[in-house]
């Protein structure tokens, strides 16, 4: 299916079958199975495919939308039923990387320590308070710029489906009869796979469709990203190959640049003892502010080649095509 057109560069797509990246476009709405039992959950033990994590609901809630529509499909249970007793020790089984999880939680516990400070360190919360507010000037307005009370992430998750091309006459097949693919397809297609985790480079596959077909508003969005807080040969923070299936799940995390320059940084004038704003780079910060709550999709295929071994016993490699339908997911979050 064809993505929706928009004057976005981040555009919507069909849905996907993986609950990894299923995402809304609508603000994330969950609703308890139990509305007549008003008692919250204040910590859900989440068992991610065989690891449990402890996570309080305060955390859970910061966490992006489509990460939560990820985790939750079918909605996120904070209540407790009636019959419910005891401590908060329940156990939510959820089909989700737990490596992903982890990377996801480490990154949010250092931003959040690193813009709300601790008792004995410094931060950015109360610093920024004190911008002096300009009128008629709403970017330093404390009500009206959540940019200068909280700490932004940019979100940017992409879901890679592949499909490898089996070259005539080739160890990999199909069975004519029972349309299943033998050892040797199933093993090409996971060694396709690990190929392609090892290609980390988040700009390289946008790149090389803005090249073939001259597309100025995905180079707009490189750019745009760019200027944010990403850097042109930055890697994936995560990625992987999802188990049993063709798809590798990716996700990088980075606080986005506001362009509110602290005293003693190298942008700084000497002699600086307040924060100010660089305005242009506040202009572009803003622009993000779009996808605060409200995840966009961008879907395009991409044609590739890898090596891989020739067959499983074989130490020769051969080139193999592949196919990949990339879907890219970019949220901001606030904490």
């Amino acid at each position: 299916m064809a993505a929706v057109s928009s004057s976005n560069p981040i555009t919507s797509a069909a849905p996907s079958s993986n609950p990894i990246t299923s995402v809304a476009p609508q603000t994330y709405a969950p609703q308890p199975l139990y509305a007549t039992n008003q008692q919250l959950l204040s910590r859900l033990n989440l068992d991610l495919r065989g690891r449990v994590f402890p996570v309080d609901r305060e955390t859970l809630m910061l966490l992006p939308e489509s990460v939560l529509l990820g985790l939750f499909p079918q909605g996120l249970i904070l209540s407790k039923p009636a019959s419910w007793e005891g401590a908060d020790d329940g156990v939510f089984t959820v089909d989700f990387d737990p490596d992903c999880f982890e990377y996801i939680l480490n990154f949010w516990a250092t931003a959040q320590a690193h813009f709300y400070g601790s008792a004995t360190t410094p931060d950015l919360f109360h610093a920024q308070a004190s911008i002096p507010s300009t009128p008629g000037d709403p970017t330093t307005d404390q009500s009206s710029n959540p940019l200068l009370s909280k700490q932004a992430i940019i979100v940017l998750r992409e879901e890679l489906e592949y499909f490898s091309i089996t070259q005539p006459g080739g160890l990999a097949k199909t069975d004519i009869n029972t349309g299943l693919g033998n050892d040797e397809l199933r093993a090409m297609k996971a060694n396709c796979g690990k190929a392609l985790a090892e290609r980390k480079l988040i700009f390289a596959a946008l790149q090389r469709n803005v090249n073939k077909e001259n597309n100025l508003a995905e180079q707009h969005l490189i750019d745009m990203l760019c200027m944010s807080g990403f850097n042109r040969e930055d890697e994936w923070g995560f990625r992987a190959c999802e188990p049993n299936r063709n798809i590798i799940s990716s996700m990088a995390l980075v606080l986005l640049k506001t362009g509110i320059i602290h005293p003693g940084q190298p942008e700084a004038p000497p002699g600086t003892t307040v924060p100010f704003i660089d305005h242009p780079q506040m202009a572009t910060a803003q622009k993000l502010l779009l996808f605060w709550r409200k995840p966009a999709r961008k879907c395009w295929w991409d044609g590739v080649e890898v090596d891989v071994p020739k067959s499983m016993k074989s130490k020769e490699t051969m080139k193999v095509k592949v196919w990949a339908r990339r879907v890219w997911t970019l949220e901001l979050s606030l904490i």
